[in-house]
């Protein structure tokens, strides 16, 4: 049986992140998501699980922990803010080159720069964009509340392990912060090195005889056998938007305007949805929970019975790209946004979106 409790998003990261089964946490404090980290120093879970929480010297030190635990086949994570981040770029390239396994939470703040402590969604480029350099991708998971950052630290975990890639859990600074009440799972067993040896043998390094050396590396200097090496990856990616794409949507069968957005715009934009509705306009929502694989095919789709879309970010507009890409010309795609840390509101959106309807009528 589930147990309840009211706790904030950072926190519950911290807790899921133990009842998952993970080994390892490296991290380093930054605002807003420095409680991710007290809060495993504070419930000191190698004194239960045998769970390693450690405070890495810096961003770059924790990422690079990861990829060695990661090479063991070891669930392993960490967690930072936008700045934090951008320091991991290489260290999250190197980890998807070597097709490893693992989860990084971005708890986003104003940027960019060091910008500001309050809540942002300008990090939606670089978590979906690849995040560093080459032709890869990140398994990225946008919560719009407390559960979703306790249920995603799972569903992420299991994605990255099944696809042998990173994954992200991408919450803008509001989510990390709030409190509400979650149900927490029921704790998973910890894998011993003999389970692990077993389930990924295969290509982690686990010290195990009588069988072919594995070699953990993201490097390859022969062009031929690397361009083989990028045409797997891409097919990787190819299934995992095919098979992983999550969505959310809010009264759109009859909708004439889509409201399309993710995290916590998503939740004030449910609550202008609503304000609409009531004043008789036919709006919808549609949010990606999966912000790679994006949602392409679906919003697509559902474009077909549209007049307009408004894509609702805590930016000067990033995901409103993916969203023109998925319906091209069939229909107006328009942004609101803010930014240096202010939260719009639902009659902000309600107004955007009216202008929005005036435009296409």
């Amino acid at each position: 049986m589930s147990e309840l409790r009211l706790m904030k998003g950072n926190e519950v990261v911290a807790e899921a992140a133990i009842r998952c089964g993970c080994d390892a946490y490296f991290g380093y404090p930054i605002t807003p998501q420095s409680e991710v980290m007290e809060t495993l120093m504070e419930l000191q879970p190698w004194k239960t699980t045998g769970m390693v929480v450690l405070q890495a010297e810096s961003e770059v030190a924790s990422i690079n922990m990861v990829y060695g635990a990661a090479s063991a086949g070891k669930r392993a994570m960490t967690s930072s803010s936008s700045p934090g981040v951008s320091l991991m770029a290489e260290g999250l390239s190197y980890l998807a080159g070597a097709e490893l396994p693992c989860l990084v939470v971005n708890v986003s703040r104003g940027g960019p720069g060091l910008g500001t402590i309050q809540p942002s969604q300008a990090d939606y480029f670089m978590a979906t964009k690849g995040g560093g350099h080459g032709d890869f991708h990140l398994i990225v998971l946008a919560p719009s509340s407390v559960q979703e950052m306790h249920d995603f630290v799972f569903l992420a975990f299991e994605l990255a392990f099944k696809y042998r890639n990173p994954a992200m859990i991408l919450a803008d600074g509001v989510i990390g912060q709030m409190m509400e009440k979650v149900a927490l799972h029921e704790p998973l067993p910890r894998r011993t090195d003999g389970e692990i040896a077993q389930s990924e043998g295969s290509w982690a390094v686990t010290g195990k005889r009588n069988r072919r050396r594995n070699i953990i590396t993201s490097v390859e200097l022969d062009p031929a056998m690397h361009e083989k090496f990028n045409q797997k990856l891409q097919a990787k990616y190819a299934e995992i938007r095919e098979k992983e794409v999550r969505y959310e949507e809010l009264l759109c069968d009859d909708a004439e305007y889509l409201i399309a957005a993710y995290g916590i715009s998503a939740r004030i934009g449910q609550k202008a949805v609503e304000l609409l509705r009531a004043e008789g306009v036919k709006a919808g929502l549609f949010r990606p929970i999966t912000l790679y694989p994006f949602p392409t095919n679906e919003i697509a789709n559902r474009a077909r019975q549209l007049k307009g879309i408004l894509c609702v970010e805590l930016s000067a507009g990033q995901m409103i790209e993916d969203v023109r890409l998925s319906v091209g010309n069939l229909l107006p795609v328009a942004h609101f946004g803010r930014n240096g840390g202010i939260i719009h509101s639902p009659s902000e959106v309600v107004a955007a979106l009216k202008k929005l309807k005036a435009s296409c009528e």
